[in-house]
């Protein structure tokens, strides 16, 4: 570390023996652009090691399968991938678009929950999934990560995988009488709700970090 930091500009590289190189230059290329949002003389190495824990799954997810060579023809699998991701909020009406018009161009399906926090849901082949989340995080957008992913081997089109039909965007109520201030907290009970209509409470604590309750209790 430079003996004028935080006054000049840092330089910071994330490596793992897990990563082939292509990867490991895309995770760096995230990290640079995500360092670049900060002031100069802002601190950011910190800022910076949580954006590391926060993305870093999404770039393991990219690894290249390794096949063993046959000269028997094998049938073609695709990567099915369904990504959650977490936003301290979702408001603005230009970045609210920009989702939704990334999401139908892509053919992915999911959700996006406006207000505080923001969630959103993308399910696809993986290399549609991938655009859409360097995208839409592109080139400022800090508070944001991925708390979990999964992924499937299909030899189909992955509808039979899909728990959504398109995507769209998710509004529910704020919790409590806030009117139209921006710091209300959306109604995590009718977030709960809605998972367990589409076979997803599971991430309500991966999301959260909270047991998942019924919103009648």
């Amino acid at each position: 570390m430079p003996h004028s930091y935080p006054y000049v500009a840092l330089q910071l590289f994330g490596r793992s023996p897990e990563l082939d190189r292509h990867q490991q230059l895309l995770l760096n290329k995230g990290l640079t652009s995500y360092i670049g949002t900060f002031d100069p003389g802002e601190l950011c190495v910190c800022a910076a090691i949580q954006w590391l824990q926060d993305n870093s799954a999404s770039y393991f997810l990219n690894r290249k399968l390794v096949y063993e060579p046959s000269t028997q023809a094998k049938p073609v699998k695709n990567t099915f991938l369904r990504m959650w991701i977490y936003s301290h909020h979702i408001y603005q009406q230009d970045l609210r678009k920009k989702i939704l018009e990334v999401g139908k161009r892509l053919d992915v399906t999911g959700f996006c929950m406006t207000g505080k926090p923001g969630i959103i849901c993308v399910e696809g082949f993986k290399e549609h999934c991938e655009e859409f989340w360097h995208t839409i995080r592109y080139p400022n957008w800090k508070h944001i990560s991925c708390k979990h992913a999964e992924s499937m081997e299909t030899e189909g089109n992955g509808e039979d995988l899909r728990l959504f039909h398109s995507f769209e965007e998710l509004l529910l109520e704020a919790h409590g009488d806030y009117g139209l201030r921006n710091d209300y907290h959306m109604n995590l009970g009718q977030f709960l709700e809605f998972l367990k209509k589409h076979k997803s409470e599971h991430v309500f604590q991966i999301l959260f970090g909270i047991e998942s309750k019924s919103s009648e209790s």
